[in-house]
């Protein structure tokens, strides 16, 4: 291709707050239409804003995360347009002066390297409501639960230049926002979602092209598919002859294309102005401080650490690291049981896949990370095998019960009573007479043969190390 894409991307973020930016109605996903509204979502004349203090906490912790600088001093601005979502007819924004700037969010290359992709800004607005769009009857019905719900919009310099590169951005900026607490991550409920703006120059330009924007793109893989099939748009209209326009596109899932909704509006559109309700907001630096404090281990360090420390392959631990939650079990359980390895393995094998197969999260596990240990540790020491172990696994995972109390139960301890297998040892020897004497004649592969034999004899409950070390004595006597 003879033009290289640029590519910038707007995200906008629901934070994790019982109420809403300006008032005190819930933020509660998925109640009855407009049941989580205030006057003020309605705007009605003479209500008032009051700032949410736990949103502004919110916003600093991310910023912080995302090695932002923190304005201790920023503005409210009103942002107008018309949409029957949105009664009073302007969003209030930040728009001159937000709480964060000039931040940098570091992406994996499939070099290994990184990228550090610039973020230009992060700011808090509120959310608008929605249209329900009634196909049979041609009629549009307003919800307004969503009018006001705080978000932070995370706008990045357009650094990326791969469809690939905008998904890891996505993908890693998710994960730092749910580790730190502030979103849920959830895009299908639409609480992180994604506007996209792409333009092509000739290779070698030092100006940008023109700017076309994709909104509101809610899957990584839409994200991927609408940027890519935006710059193979792009290039032939170019190459046909024809000239780009500035415009607001929106991604037709089922066509797999993205189609223009509107000319691209621009500052003076809106009419933005200082929101007169609300005064600037100040920002002690000692609130700064605290706040830094309480950022936890962030997904990269926590995965670095992984490799350094504990000694896991780089692809255990960016699965391990890649939800806050599956680290936090991962090093509960390695509180109770040293080997990480193994652990791991148990962990992103059996684990998740149950709970991949049981749609469960990790509150909802019926066994503590104690258990979990217990049942490895009694594979380390030989009282249950690897394979009769996964049968306990499984059955702690649908009832919680104790691991030796459903080996027990189910007859699973491994046998290491050398008398036991000596016994059985003996029996395939007489029994197996031709295959003994072609194991001493130099056909060593026949000692699986006559192992499988012993552990047959044994109804697969002895210990295999044991009956290794027997056997091998006994054939080499």
């Amino acid at each position: 291709m003879n033009y290289q894409p640029t590519i910038g991307l707007e995200v906008h973020a629901q934070l994790l707050s019982q109420s809403k930016l300006f008032c005190g109605a819930s933020t509660r996903f998925g109640a009855e239409p407009n049941a989580n509204v205030h006057p003020l979502c309605m705007a009605i004349p003479g209500t008032l804003p009051k700032l949410n203090a736990a949103v502004v906490d919110m916003a600093i912790r991310t910023g912080l995360a995302l090695n932002c600088t923190i304005n201790l001093e920023s503005h409210w601005d009103r942002k107008h347009y018309f949409y029957p979502d949105l009664p009073s007819g302007f969003q209030v924004t930040q728009s001159e002066l937000p709480i964060c700037e000039y931040g940098t969010l570091s992406i994996p290359t499939p070099e290994g390297s990184e990228r550090h992709i610039r973020i230009r800004r992060i700011h808090m607005e509120e959310d608008a409501g929605k249209l329900m769009h009634d196909s049979q009857s041609g009629e549009s019905l307003v919800d307004l639960n969503r009018a006001g719900i705080p978000l932070l919009e995370i706008v990045s310099y357009p650094d990326l230049k791969t469809a690939e590169e905008a998904t890891t951005y996505l993908r890693t900026l998710r994960d730092i926002l749910v580790y730190i607490g502030v979103n849920d991550g959830n895009l299908e409920e639409g609480s992180f979602r994604c506007d996209a703006n792409v333009s092509i120059a000739p290779k070698g330009s030092t100006t940008l092209g023109t700017r076309v924007e994709i909104k509101n793109i809610n899957s990584f893989r839409y994200v991927q598919k609408a940027i890519e099939y935006e710059i193979a748009r792009q290039v032939s209209v170019l190459e046909n002859g024809g000239k780009l326009v500035q415009e607001t596109r929106l991604w037709d899932a089922e066509k797999n294309e993205t189609r223009s909704m509107r000319s691209k509006e621009n500052a003076q559109d809106y009419r933005y102005f200082p929101e007169p309700n609300l005064p600037p907001l100040f920002v002690p630096a000692s609130q700064v401080e605290a706040l830094k404090k309480t950022l936890p281990e962030l997904p990269k360090a926590k995965c670095r650490r992984y490799v350094e420390s504990l000694g896991l392959p780089p692809y255990d631990a960016s699965v391990l690291t890649s939800e806050r939650e599956l680290a936090e079990y991962f090093e509960a359980c390695l509180v109770h049981y040293a080997d990480a390895k193994k652990l791991s393995n148990w962990v992103m094998g059996e684990l998740l896949r149950m709970m991949k197969e049981e749609v469960l999260g990790f509150s909802a596990l019926r066994f503590s990370p104690e258990q979990f240990a217990r049942l490895l540790k009694a594979v380390d020491e030989g009282k249950v095998s690897l394979n009769a172990a996964k049968e306990v696994f499984a059955e702690m995972f649908r009832t919680g019960k104790e691991p030796e109390q459903i080996v027990e139960a189910k007859g699973l301890a491994q046998v290491s009573d050398t008398g036991a297998i000596e016994a059985a040892i003996a029996t395939v020897l007489a029994t197996q007479a031709s295959e003994v004497e072609k194991y001493r004649s130099g056909k060593k592969q026949v000692f699986g043969f006559l192992v499988g034999q012993v552990m047959k004899a044994m109804q697969g409950k002895a210990n295999p190390a044991v009956i290794n070390n027997l056997l091998r004595n006994r054939l080499d006597s």
